[in-house]
């Protein structure tokens, strides 16, 4: 890494990270990416190179992947040791990894520089900034762009974990149109206002969703509670909890174990082919160490309408990492644009570019 300082550094390679490394290479800023580790903790904690997308199996409603056989298109866009590490396309819509691979490449085929690694800790009281890869030394950097998305909250079962993306999902509007699901019982833990808005959107796929909440009420609004009461096809058990994700390596998610959450009663066993997780996300903000205002959850805030800026000049967020609210591949995509274009002017103005 050069000893003069970056003009630009992003933190994070989902689709907000790689767009806006796209968009600031094209701009002629020479950005440098830190993508993440790979490492059996950030495996662990969900946090790897390309982002939540990379977890994801068929991705249907990102624009201009419908569906079809995209191998041959695959095989040309991407660098063969980059394709070799990926499985067969399959002829169904674009994968997960197969998008963010993608993106990660278009980024490169603008001059986008990018190293594999995390990081730990910032520096944003002074200009140039300072940044902590966890492999050591200190990168200085003009601007930055964190983009290091938010992680979906999972209950840390080991039935949880063997199913993921074979039945077990944290995001109904990304999997739930998926053919397994369709026609079939589905199981959405939690209680919220967002596990009320996943079981109400995956009404429209299954044949009956199960809420399963650890209390005796809803901790969803009045109006999102009412809903989920109102709804014929969505049954609530409360007091309950999720045991086991029940299931086989050829068919996936084939059922649950509930067990009950205040006094001992009969395990319950229900059929199902998909278990959605709504408890929550986190964002990732920790190696922030406070040096950006943050929401109450822990999201950067965005200080100015409809603009990328932090509480720090010369400082952007994109994507999840500041959307609580959309959380959308798309959505993240775009605020990743819009934070190069705003790095942009930022650094003409203060005669950086």
């Amino acid at each position: 890494m050069s000893s003069s300082p970056e003009t630009l550094v992003i933190i994070g390679s989902g689709p907000a990270g790689w767009s806006a490394a796209t968009y600031a290479a094209r701009a002629q800023l020479k950005p440098l990416v830190f993508e993440g580790a790979i490492s059996e903790k950030n495996r662990m904690a969900g946090t790897l190179p390309l982002g939540q997308l990379a977890l994801t199996s068929e991705v249907e409603n990102y624009a201009g992947f419908p569906h079809g056989d995209l191998g041959r298109f695959l095989d040309s866009a991407l660098p063969k040791e980059r394709r070799m590490m990926m499985p067969p396309h399959e002829g169904q819509g674009v994968t997960g990894p197969e998008l963010m691979e993608l993106m990660r490449q278009q980024a490169t085929n603008f001059g986008t520089r990018i190293v594999t690694d995390d990081i730990l800790k910032v520096d944003f009281s002074a200009r140039p900034f300072k940044l902590h890869p966890a492999e050591g030394g200190v990168v200085e950097a003009q601007c930055v762009i964190v983009a290091t998305g938010a992680s979906a909250n999972w209950l840390g079962l080991p039935s949880e974990e063997k199913f993921k993306n074979r039945g077990v999902s944290a995001c109904a509007v990304c999997d739930g149109a998926l053919p397994r699901f369709r026609n079939q019982p589905i199981v959405v833990v939690g209680g919220g206002d967002s596990a009320v808005e996943e079981a109400t959107y995956l009404t429209k796929f299954a044949s009956m969703v199960h809420l399963v909440h650890r209390r005796d009420e809803l901790r969803a609004s009045k109006i999102m509670a009412a809903r989920a009461h109102e709804n014929p096809k969505i049954t609530i058990h409360f007091n309950t909890a999720l045991a086991e994700v029940l299931g086989d390596d050829g068919r996936g998610v084939t059922g649950v174990r509930l067990a009950g959450t205040v006094e001992p009663r009969a395990e319950q066993t229900l059929a199902a082919t998909g278990v959605f997780l709504a408890i929550g996300h986190t964002p990732n903000t920790a190696f922030l160490d406070g040096q950006l205002e943050l929401t109450p959850k822990k999201y950067i805030v965005w200080k100015k309408h409809f603009r990328t800026d932090t509480s720090v000049d010369g400082v952007f967020a994109a994507g999840d990492v500041a959307d609580d609210y959309y959380r959308q591949a798309i959505s993240a995509a775009g605020t990743g644009c819009m934070s190069a274009l705003d790095a942009e002017r930022w650094l003409a103005e203060h005669g950086e570019h």
